[in-house]
């Protein structure tokens, strides 16, 4: 998806081209049914060719895919996520980080 999004449109062999390792050719095109299958992607049909385009803006299906991942791995809690990204010895956030969340944290307490 990342491909399709950073290229806005792309064939099987150009994902291929810029996926890492030896993609296997068979393997990126079953993927690509699947994401079409799932609504992801679509094509349109050039020639013999597929050429396939991300179904949602990237904003809506990065919202999409966090809110599983909130529902999947931290039982839907937001302060589950937030205490597992500020929280721990993994998490090194400057002060400067720091203090955007805090910003966005007091923009939705706010309302705005």
């Amino acid at each position: 998806m990342d491909i399709l999004y950073r290229r806005g449109r792309a064939t099987a062999a150009a994902v291929m081209a810029d996926l890492s390792g030896d993609p296997n050719s068979s393997t990126v095109r079953t993927q690509l049914r699947v994401l079409e299958e799932k609504g992801h992607v679509r094509h349109e049909e050039a020639g013999l060719r597929y050429i396939y385009t991300p179904a949602l803006p990237r904003r809506a299906a990065r919202k999409s895919a966090l809110r599983h991942l909130v529902d999947t791995f931290f039982d839907g809690s937001a302060e589950k996520v937030v205490a597992a990204l500020v929280g721990g010895e993994g998490a090194r956030l400057s002060e400067d980080e720091l203090q955007r969340i805090a910003q966005v944290i007091e923009k939705a307490r706010s309302g705005r």
